[in-house]
């Protein structure tokens, strides 16, 4: 874990060594502003490590300041940086296509203070959407018709939240928002697949409570994330079940006779010593085959040996790369990023792109999502229909 931290610090410690070359090139400046200007990136390189030691404290004011400005430069940073980079590479096309036809291209190539202020002036454009997007909540929608839901069970809806990311960012306002959109497409069940929780700040309580007055008929159902285990996962499971969730965590509960929802932890437990409860592919063998089984999981990994043991696995984690081109990198690592998916054998992945935000309250060509699936007795078709009112019940 400390390695890892290590890891990412000095890689965003290397983005800000990039973007102090830049503004040095552009407007040259001596010892005092060189040293003030080190200082002020020194700060939001560690911001993610001061913000945790002052929620520790119980300093929820400074924190939650200091969160908004360091995770709000975060965003703003990494699209200049990504804006920064296309320009290097135009400037490197010019100058090498100069060279192959022995033609001067300076009067192509931007000078350093163009390079600058245009990727700067954008990204605070980009920022600024993307802040708007992060609030601007709504429905995804998928369509399933399945043989194993009964016909008299007409339609039944799961809503899913995921990556919600309660702390010091998303608080009252947002939730709110959120719920709404919940109560507005009246789910059968609601699941949370995991990093619902993300603070320790003491109006925790109140944010769980605002969720426990969600209610639908067949309960509510949660996963861990790996935001859980940072925040401690004792502090979480207790926020979690506050807000009426049943936490599944190697575990399988029956809606009788419709269908079976299963729920693993995120692995992150695991790899601080925790005990993972059952096995995925042991939990899901023991269910009955001839009814519909959900799988909640955090993280959009399929395991070969579950593949073909659960109908539709919701997931989350991604954020749907949350800024763009972040999602590039995302995808290095989990090819399913957002959407749903055939897998081999019939089963469906479903992803989410968050509800929420980690990080900077920003979201860039990746908005936030309540996914809305309907399951629908008949011949196998999965459909989805973004973004589209809700369908009379």
């Amino acid at each position: 874990m400390r390695i890892f931290l290590l890891v990412i610090l000095g890689l965003y410690g290397a983005l800000h060594a990039y973007a102090f070359v830049r503004v040095r090139a552009a407007f040259p400046f001596g010892a005092w502003a060189g040293l003030g200007l080190g200082l002020f990136m020194t700060v939001m390189i560690l911001t993610p490590v001061l913000v945790r030691v002052l929620e520790a404290q119980g300093w929820e004011a400074p924190a939650r300041l200091l969160s908004y400005a360091g995770y709000a430069w975060m965003g703003v940073i990494f699209l200049f940086f990504s804006l920064s980079l296309a320009v290097d590479l135009y400037r490197l096309a010019a100058f090498g296509s100069g060279l192959l036809l022995h033609r001067d291209a300076g009067a192509f190539v931007p000078s350093a203070r163009t390079a600058l202020l245009a990727p700067l002036l954008l990204s605070l454009a980009f920022a600024s959407w993307g802040a708007l997007s992060a609030l601007d909540i709504r429905p995804r929608r998928i369509v399933v018709h399945t043989e194993k839901i009964p016909p008299w069970a007409g339609r039944i809806r799961i809503v899913q939240i995921s990556d919600v990311h309660l702390g010091l960012i998303v608080r009252e306002k947002r939730l709110d928002r959120i719920i709404r959109v919940i109560s507005g497409e009246k789910p059968d069940l609601l699941v949370s697949t995991g990093d619902l929780v993300d603070g320790q700040i003491d109006s925790m309580p109140d944010l769980a409570d605002a969720l426990a007055r969600v209610r639908p008929r067949w309960g509510k159902f949660a996963v861990t994330g790996n935001h859980e285990f940072y925040a401690g996962i004792g502090h979480s499971l207790e926020i979690t079940r506050r807000a009426g969730f049943t936490v599944l965590r190697g575990e399988a509960c029956a809606i009788p006779g419709v269908l079976s929802i299963a729920g693993v932890d995120d692995p992150t437990g695991r790899h601080l010593g925790m005990p993972a409860g059952t096995h995925e592919e042991e939990l899901l063998k023991g269910l009955p085959g001839d009814a519909l089984t959900v799988l909640l999981k955090h993280q959009p990994t399929v395991r070969p040996g579950s593949a073909r043991l659960f109908d539709l696995q919701l997931s989350g984690h991604t954020h749907g790369g949350q800024i763009f081109p972040f999602r590039l990198l995302v995808r290095l690592f989990f090819p399913h990023v957002s959407g749903l998916h055939e897998l081999p054998g019939g089963s469906l992945l479903s992803v989410s792109r968050g509800t929420g935000t980690w990080g900077p309250p920003i979201r860039f060509l990746a908005p936030p999502e309540v996914t809305v699936i309907d399951l629908v007795h008949g011949q196998r078709t999965p459909r989805t229909e973004s973004s589209l009112p809700a369908a009379p019940r």
